[in-house]
């Protein structure tokens, strides 16, 4: 791709991309088992509704959706500043131990501790954030490296999955109230659950701003960063716990929904270039509109059964993740 032809897809993609969000949004609020028109949402918003509508709208779908836009935007702006502190289009907020870590802390939560299960969105931030302290630490010898970051996440990855599995086995007669949660999703989800999430993903997002810089630094390599005077360690590590308060954020209210730090980032990449200065925004706006989206889907598709939107996105986004890499080259 020249840079003429790079230039041309970044100004179309920056118009583009807020459209696709605007109608997805839309259509998340308008559509479910029970219709809604656009004339009926401003009704509500101007407090002269049908009392069913207004209860449909504000205290199901508007927390629903606006959870899932925000959800979206943070694993979609974890995965961007992975693959760019690990120099790997691959890497998720899997490899720093999030969906291991959040998971373990939601079983031990529910299954163990039922009693505590109103703390399951704190119990899922703060293992996910230890879980991400650990595999740092790990992997630190005199600084740190992406592949041994890597390896001490494919390690304690394991490892906690194991872990996780074992419990699951001990008390399997709790196992159930378990499993949504592990499949990812967003049914159920309320203004209190938004209200909890929300300042750690605003915080995380606004911070996204001021990382552009040091993930587009990092792309040259650990020397050349440091031959520009940069502390490649301490950026490296700073972003990595902002990506795992990202993922943190996303994984205490939704579970464990895959795919979406991993194929969103990646894809823009290939649309626009590696240059964070558009890759990270457009990436935030993708992964917000690909959760809502997938959502939607999810709870229209097979009603009156309520689809977990992580199986939804695993099933339908790896065939055409496969596809987009065929399609580029990516795959020999």
């Amino acid at each position: 791709m020249n840079k003429t032809e790079r230039s041309r897809r970044r100004k179309w993609s920056i118009i583009i991309a807020p459209i696709i969000l605007l109608l997805v949004t839309y259509f998340g609020l308008v559509y479910g088992s029970v219709p809604i028109t656009l004339k009926e949402i401003g009704q509500v918003l101007t407090s002269d509704a049908d009392p069913r509508y207004e209860t449909i709208i504000m205290n199901l779908r508007m927390p629903r959706v606006i959870i899932g836009l925000l959800v979206g935007a943070c694993l979609a702006a974890s995965g961007a500043l992975l693959q760019g502190v690990m120099r790997n289009p691959l890497a998720d907020p899997g490899i720093i131990g999030v969906s291991a870590g959040g998971g373990l802390a939601a079983v031990i939560t529910m299954v163990v501790l039922p009693q505590l299960g109103y703390m399951l969105p704190i119990a899922a931030f703060l293992g996910a954030s230890i879980t991400c302290l650990l595999i740092y630490l790990s992997a630190w010898d005199k600084g740190t490296s992406p592949i041994k970051i890597v390896l001490a996440g494919v390690a304690i990855n394991a490892l906690l999955g194991a872990v996780t599995n074992g419990l699951m086995v001990v008390y399997s007669d709790r196992v159930q109230s378990v499993l949504p949660w592990l499949a990812g999703g967003l049914n159920g989800r309320s203004w209190s659950h938004l209200s909890f999430m929300a300042p750690y993903a605003i915080v995380g997002l606004l911070l996204c701003f001021l990382a552009i810089k040091p993930a587009n630094v990092l792309l040259l390599g650990d020397d050349s960063a440091q031959l520009l005077g940069q502390k490649v360690q301490i950026q490296r590590f700073l972003l990595i716990i902002l990506a795992a308060l990202l993922a943190g954020a996303a994984v205490s209210v939704a579970g464990l929904i895959g795919f979406v730090g991993l194929v969103v980032p990646h894809a823009v990449r290939l649309i626009i270039g590696d240059d964070y200065r558009f890759l990270l925004p457009l990436s935030i706006v993708g992964g917000a509109s690909l959760v809502v989206l997938a959502d939607t889907f999810a709870r229209t598709w097979f009603d009156p059964i309520e689809l977990p939107v992580g199986i939804l996105l695993a099933c339908l986004g790896a065939p055409f993740f496969l596809y987009l890499l065929r399609k580029k080259g990516a795959i020999r």
